[in-house]
Formats: structure tokens, sequence, C-alpha cells
């Protein structure tokens, strides 16, 4: 199977299939959840997971905007039509899913204000620069992500004074967090958070954080954002209950001599964080 294919398939399981530690966590909020209707609504999710997967069909009609991140083995040669094979397996996964046309026609002026309309087809919602990061073992390991508009709108990127506490950052974190999700609606949630020395930087380890974090394993920092937040009893839908999110993800860079850290939050929407994940050898795509 060459990387066109490789990166399509990915595209598709990213957008219709739950990761199992998802699944996981769903069942346990399920277990917890003491509100009748909170309890419904996770079990509707549940079972939307479940349909999704079997037919091979969106977990959600706001199909997403599709970020791509790769890993590179530090001994491992990058072929010469590479990225144009990432952006060709994009492009073919979101025809073949299908993907909501989201494209705006137009020159800069046109697609910003959407008096072009739109592209009929899926495959115009083109991936946005690569990440690239380093890896440790030999040949890639590429993780698709497709990212919903409401989580988009409800995040936000910007400078936290630290005061040499960790605390001060994530209970800034907790309080826009606590702010938003009422206002995301489509919970529960799984809150991400990159810190870093700039603002690309802070927004990329958020990426990164998506495509590492595991809701089976989390840390004490990931713990308390999902405790401080459950404690806000908006509940699933925001119909109150005990369970707002699911878990937590939180991605620290280098960090730089500062009075500030850069934080980028993004509270992930109840079919978020949408990923696949795969490797392959550099042979494989010569």
């Amino acid at each position: 199977m060459d990387l066109v294919d490789l990166v399509k398939n990915a595209v598709i399981e990213a957008s219709t299939t739950f990761r199992e530690d998802q699944l996981y966590a769903y069942h346990k909020a399920l277990k917890k959840e003491i509100n009748p209707q909170a309890s419904w609504i996770l079990e509707i999710l549940i079972e939307n997971a479940r349909i999704a997967q079997k037919n091979k069909v969106p977990l959600c009609d706001d199909t997403g905007i599709p970020h791509v991140l790769v890993e590179v083995g530090r001994e491992t040669s990058i072929p010469g039509n590479f990225f144009q094979e990432l952006g060709k397996g994009v492009e073919i996964g979101l025809r073949e899913l299908p993907a909501r046309p989201m494209a705006v026609k137009g020159n800069d002026r046109e697609r910003i204000e959407q008096k072009s309309g739109l592209y009929d087809d899926p495959g115009k919602v083109t991936a946005p620069a690569f990440i690239v990061d380093e890896m440790d073992q030999k040949g890639f390991k590429i993780h698709v992500l497709m990212l919903g508009g409401g989580p988009e709108i409800r995040a936000n990127t910007h400078r936290v004074f630290h005061r040499r506490d960790q605390g001060k950052v994530f209970e800034e974190v907790i309080t826009w967090m606590i702010s938003e999700i009422p206002k995301l609606g489509c919970t529960p949630c799984i809150p991400v958070v990159g810190i870093g020395r700039t603002h690309f930087e802070a927004s990329s380890l958020m990426i990164k954080a998506m495509a590492y974090g595991n809701l089976k394993k989390q840390s004490e920092v990931e713990k308390k954002i999902t405790i401080s937040l459950n404690r806000s009893g908006i509940g699933a839908l925001g119909l109150g209950g005990s369970v707002t999110a699911l878990g937590s993800m939180v991605k620290v860079g280098p960090q730089r001599a500062s009075g500030v850290r850069i934080v980028c939050m993004r509270p992930c929407c109840c079919v978020e964080p949408r990923i696949s994940s795969f490797s392959t050898s550099a042979e494989i795509l010569e």
C-alpha cells in the first residue's frame, strides 16, 4: 500500500472511528454519571460511534479541517514527492468519506467575506502546512487529525503570567475552559493544552497533545483539569451532571526565560479528538 492510500485510509478512520481510549473514557463516564438525561446523551454518543464505525460514516456532520503531524526518523530520508502524496491522500480521503464541502471560493477578500460561494468538491478542504517533528526510530509516523469548527471558535491562544508557579498557568486554563465550554454545547469535552514560547509553538504543541495524549494514562495536571471541569456541573450537552470532561491532554514544550508562558487551549467536542495514526518505513515509500 502506497502513502496516498495510507493517508486516505487515515482520513476516513479519523473521521469515523473513536480511538480505544475515547471509548474507554465514555464507558467510564457512563458508569459515573448520575443525571439520567446526561446518561441518555452519553449512551446516544456511544451508539453514534458504533454506527459510524460500522458503516464508515462521519461521526459528526461537521467533518472538520484536516491537520497532519509527521514524525520523521533521524536516519530517514524524505522522498522527493512525500508531501505531495500526503496532500493527495488527504484530498482523496475527504472525497471518499465523503467530507462536507466547506472550501470557500474566490480571492483573498472574497474568501474572507464568503461572497463567491463554496466548492462542491470536499477535496478542496486542504490541510494547512504540515507539522514535522523528529523521532528516535527509523521511518515515519503520521497522525491525521480532523478539527471541527465548534472547538476552534471556543479555543484561545494567549500569554499567561506564570509567577513561577505552574498552578497559576493551569488555573487560568481552567477558568477559561469553564467560561467557554457551556458555549461549546457539544459536551462532554476533552480539554487540550499546549504550552510553548510562541503562539505558533503553543498551537503545534496543542496538536501534539492530541496525537500523543491517552485518556487511560492521565498526568496529575491532566487529572486536576478534568476534576475541576467536572465540578462545574455543566454536563453532557449542558444538561447538568457529573461528567463535563472525559479527560484532558497537555503537552509542555521548551520554555524561555520570561514572565509569561504562551498557552494554546482548545476544548475538543464530544466526538474529538478525531485522529488516526500509522507508521511506515522509508523503503515502502520508495
